[in-house]
């Protein structure tokens, strides 16, 4: 099965990356990776005592012990990596897409 890439305007083959995974063990909802995404990729959630995720209503973001970051739309990613990027834990995993 072959990846899929593009040939950019400057002759260049570009594979793109798209979002996997959030390491939720090593993330700390810091939200640099949602705010750099602008294509509604991820979604922040807070974590239970069992691990499970629940999520954030609107005013209650405080009462939560661990938030995380988590991939919600992965079929909006464009696999730019910007997210990856920014993400100070190196928490987020990317893979090419097969074609």
């Amino acid at each position: 099965m072959s990846v899929f890439s593009v040939t950019l305007p400057s002759g260049v083959e570009w594979t793109p990356n798209f979002v996997q995974s959030i390491d939720d063990e090593k993330c700390i909802g810091c939200g640099r990776c949602f705010k750099t995404c602008g294509r509604d990729v991820l979604s922040l959630m807070a974590m239970d005592d069992e691990g499970e995720l629940i999520a954030i209503d609107d005013g209650d973001d405080d009462e939560y012990e661990k938030k995380v970051m988590t991939v919600a739309h992965p079929e909006n990613c464009v696999g730019c990596e910007a997210c990856a990027r920014n993400c100070s834990k190196k928490c987020i995993s990317h893979a090419p897409a097969k074609a």
